[in-house]
Formats: structure tokens, C-alpha cells, sequence
């Protein structure tokens, strides 16, 4: 049963055959609980307390944990920023809590559209369009500009959004290596030399969540150019959090002005739900209000979400939001080096993302349950999101950590990982010696005990 529940992936239960639409996902649901059952199920936490860097959470079966908070998306710290909750506050006395609307009707108020004017200025003038979440603006970032005869080339650990939209506009989707600049443009290459009237779109993100670690984006626009495609990057994850303006690498990199689509997300730094697409044309801004479905036909923001990132902007602009992007930065390297110094690997570049390799699927969800009984909260990222056998903690940090906490999780992965080590090989030993028969697994039992 254990070793059931140590296996298997969810790409497993992606494709299930049968007639019978709802019957058919019993076997999944099967493994599912399973895991459940021995503890080892580490998604659908929930937050009993804000989602600051200390909170309790709750699993989906109920058990509650306390302990350092390092699994939430508030890099910066707003989301119980004063002046952020006195603007959702405000808003809802004005307006109540719905917009009432798409955008394309009546769904937009006086906080969206200083939104819109807010995301220009900060981004060198830019036409903004809207939506309410991250991951709808970033599916109608590729199905709202291409169309079935187009293409879409993007780095294969692309994000969903980004390759659902691709789906849903075309069939015509090629993917190149993680970061492969010379793969992308064998890729362009190959498309141009068959088709030279059709568009291309190059899509990737300035930050990949999975990996912590950034593209060339100059030598993407130079390909890009060589063979007449469009840049699309999708900033969800550095936006406003990183670089001493905020511009995360589209600022490190001075590329702002270089790339022709800019997706971001208000998730992760702007203390609410919600996104935007930036383009340089109007025209192509009025074009996707009516022919980007996600927008077209989803309600506008609210207007609590609304006037929360528009107070999320102003605080990021200003002189408080550079002191937070720089006490970020101090504890994502303090971070950093602490897992070094510990003798455990932090993967990619230093960001509010810090990956944690583990390794093996079975081993990473024994040391995620350690980790909550060792008093720390971090997300468990396996197999299909990651390779296979990559299995690693994805550890996100907030402006408003203590050294103090920090040192308690590394020490709680430590000891997390230490203890999973030993529980794993065991498991395997056990695994071994019962296919060689059973007098030899009662023995390896009794070493156990």
C-alpha cells in the first residue's frame, strides 16, 4: 500500500480511457487517497491564519499545522499591508464587492482604469489591458493575437496558461530546450523556411517558478528579429519584486522596450488576484478587449482587486517598495547561502523563488510530511512539473522574514530530509528483501524494529 502510494505521478491519470466521462477518474481519486491516507498528498493546503511568515494551514483532509510560512506568493509583503487593506476597504464602501460586468460592458470603475494608467507609467508608457486573473491574461497573451494558420514557439517549461492558450489558437505549437537559444532558432528556421507569410510568436518567461532562472531575452529578440516573430515574456514572477526599480529582468536585462508583449500576474507581488497584458499599440490593446476570450467574457476586476493593486503599484513605486525589494533580496541570499552551508542545493538564480532539490518522487513526499512536523511550511513540486526524479521544495520568500526564521526551516528541511533518507532506504531495502522471499523480509523488519 505504501509503495503505492510512493509511485506514480499525476501525468498518470492525465489521459483516462473508458465512455463514462465521471466514472472513469475512480482510479485516480484511488491513488489520490491513498496518499492521503499515509500523509503523503502535499497540495490543497489551506491557510487558517493571514499568510504571513508564521500561520497554521490545514491539509484537505482536515489536520492542522503551525510553523514558518514559506509557502505563500506575497514576495513583497502587502497582503496585509495597512494602507493596501484601508484601499479594499474604501473600495467596497464605495462599490460593494462586484463589478457587475465584463469590461466590455459596464464592468469597469474609476480603480481599473487608473489601474490601466498606473501598469503605463510604470511600464515606459505602454497600453494596458486587464483580467482577472493572472492565468486568463496570459492564455489571451497567445489565443488573442494568434490564429489558426499562425505559429508559437516557447521554451517547453512554458507556463500552462501560456500553453493552453497556443492550444486553444493553433495547432501549429513547436517547442524548444529549457533556455536553448540556439534550439529556438533551428525551430524559427525550419517554420520560415516553409511558411513566410504567417505570424510567429516566441513565448517565454522572465522567470521560470519551477527553476528560479531567466532567459537571454536579448538574444530571444535577436532571433526573433532574424526571422520576423513577436516576443511574448511573461513577468509573473519578477515583476515589481525584483531589480532596484522593480522591473525584474526585463529591467536587469534593460529590455523593456524590446519586447513586444509584457504578461504579468498581481498574485505574487501585488497582493491580489488579477493581470495584465502591455503592448505598444493601442490598436493591438482594442483588439484584445474584444477578441481575447478570457477578457471579452470573464467579469472585469472587482473593484476591491482593483483598488488593492493599484495601492500594491503606488507602494512598489515608491521609496518603502525599494527598501522591501531590497530586504527581499538580502533574505533570498541569506536563504541561499544558509542551504548551501547546510549541504543541500539551491537550484537557479537568486529570486523570491529558492528551488531545494530533494530527488527521488518517493523520498520528496516523505520529507514534505516531515517538514510540517518539523515546523515549517514549504510547497512540494514533483514530477510531471518538474523532471523526473527533480523532485524539489519550492521555497518562496517574503520581504518580512526574520534570519531567525529562516534558520528554522533550513533546519526543518535538514532535518526533514535526513529522516526521509532513512525512512525511504528502508522502504526500499524492505521492497527487496520481500521479492527475495519472506524469511529475508521478516529479518530486515526486525533490523527495522
Amino acid at each position: 500500500m505504501l509503495d503505492h502510494a510512493l509511485k506514480g505521478s499525476l501525468r498518470d491519470y492525465r489521459v483516462m480511457p473508458g465512455t463514462n466521462l465521471l466514472d472513469r477518474f475512480d482510479p485516480f481519486f484511488a491513488w489520490q487517497d491513498l496518499r492521503r491516507q499515509f500523509d503523503l498528498w502535499p497540495y490543497a493546503k489551506s491557510t487558517a491564519t493571514a499568510p504571513k511568515t508564521s500561520c497554521t494551514t490545514l491539509t484537505d483532509s482536515g489536520k492542522s499545522y503551525s510553523g514558518v510560512n514559506f509557502a505563500s506568493q506575497d514576495y513583497l509583503s502587502l497582503a496585509s499591508h495597512p494602507e493596501i487593506k484601508r484601499a479594499a476597504i474604501e473600495a467596497i464602501e464605495e462599490y460593494g464587492v462586484h463589478s457587475a460586468g465584463s469590461a466590455a460592458l459596464l464592468g469597469n470603475t474609476k480603480h481599473s482604469l487608473q489601474l490601466e494608467r498606473v501598469i503605463s507609467a510604470f511600464l515606459n508608457g505602454r497600453e494596458i489591458v486587464l483580467y482577472p486573473t493572472g492565468w486568463s491574461a496570459g492564455f489571451a497573451a497567445v489565443q488573442g493575437f494568434v490564429r489558426p494558420d499562425d505559429h508559437v514557439v516557447m521554451d517547453v517549461l512554458a507556463h500552462s496558461c501560456l500553453q493552453e492558450g497556443a492550444r486553444a489558437a493553433t495547432q501549429n505549437i513547436h517547442y524548444h530546450g529549457h533556455l536553448n537559444i540556439p534550439g529556438l532558432e533551428r525551430r524559427l528556421s525550419k517554420i520560415r523556411a516553409k511558411d513566410a507569410v504567417n505570424g510567429i510568436l516566441v513565448v517565454t518567461e522572465s522567470l521560470f517558478s519551477m527553476h528560479s532562472d531567466t532567459p537571454d531575452i536579448r538574444a530571444l529578440r535577436a532571433a526573433c528579429d532574424k526571422y520576423e516573430a513577436k516576443l511574448l515574456v511573461d513577468c509573473a514572477h519578477d515583476l515589481g519584486c525584483i531589480g532596484d526599480d522593480g522591473l525584474g529582468h526585463l529591467g536587469l536585462q534593460n529590455m523593456l522596450d524590446e519586447v513586444d508583449i509584457v504578461v504579468g500576474s498581481f498574485s505574487k507581488t501585488f497582493a491580489a488576484n488579477g493581470g495584465f497584458i502591455a503592448v505598444k499599440k493601442r490598436a493591438a490593446a482594442e483588439y484584445l478587449k474584444y477578441y481575447s476570450a478570457t477578457q471579452t467574457f470573464s467579469n472585469a476586476l472587482s473593484p476591491v482587486q482593483a483598488a488593492s493593486v493599484l495601492a500594491a503599484f503606488n507602494i512598489v513605486r515608491s521609496p518603502e517598495g525599494k527598501l522591501r525589494r531590497q530586504r527581499l533580496m538580502n533574505n533570498i541570499l541569506y536563504l541561499r547561502s544558509e542551504v548551501t552551508r547546510a549541504g543541500m542545493e539551491p537550484l537557479g538564480d537568486p529570486s523570491a523563488i529558492v528551488p531545494v532539490r530533494v530527488g527521488a518522487e518517493g523520498l520528496a513526499r516523505i520529507a514534505s510530511r516531515n517538514l510540517a512536523d518539523c515546523g515549517a511550511i514549504a510547497n512540494l513540486v514533483e514530477y510531471p512539473a518538474v523532471p523526473q526524479g527533480g523532485a524539489r521544495f519550492r521555497v518562496q520568500v517574503m520581504a518580512d522574514h526574520k534570519q531567525e526564521e529562516i534558520d528554522v526551516l533550513v533546519g526543518a528541511m535538514l532535518e526533514a530530509m535526513r529522516a526521509a533518507d532513512l525512512e525511504f532506504r528502508l522502504h526500499r531495502e524492505m521492497e527487496r528483501a520481500e521479492a527475495n522471499g519472506p524469511s529475508l523480509a521478516s529479518s530486515t523488519a526486525a533490523r527495522a524494529a
